[in-house]
């Protein structure tokens, strides 16, 4: 299963498109304090974030998950504008395994779910 933290409606539509496509389990989770329980129940082979996101805050529920031995090696993914250094430094910090800018992760993201499917 993919877990996804995103409240963006467009992108949010995006990855649920793509997901039918490519037949991958998803699972969307928009209170932010439900994440990192969320990773504990359910283990996702993946978790998407959108990094621009302040209501879901995603850099302390990545770090939450990065700094749990149990949780710790889940795969994380985040998109963000390419313009947010700030955004994209943080996420970083907090662990992340990957960011990308929002027109790779659109271009990759058919790849990005069989992969992790």
């Amino acid at each position: 299963m993919i877990l996804c933290v995103v409240d963006d409606l467009m992108f949010s539509m995006k990855i649920s498109t793509a997901a039918k496509a490519q037949q991958a389990p998803l699972a969307f989770e928009r209170p932010a304090a439900n994440v990192v329980e969320r990773v504990r129940t359910e283990r996702p082979s993946l978790v998407i974030f959108d990094l621009n996101s302040a209501k879901l805050r995603p850099f302390d529920a990545i770090a939450a998950i990065k700094s749990d031995p149990e949780l710790q090696h889940t795969r994380t993914l985040g998109y963000v504008s390419h313009v947010d250094a700030t955004a994209i430094a943080s996420a970083r910090s907090a662990g992340i395994d990957e960011v990308l800018a929002r027109s790779a992760f659109s271009e990759r993201l058919p790849d990005i779910l069989s992969a992790a499917s």
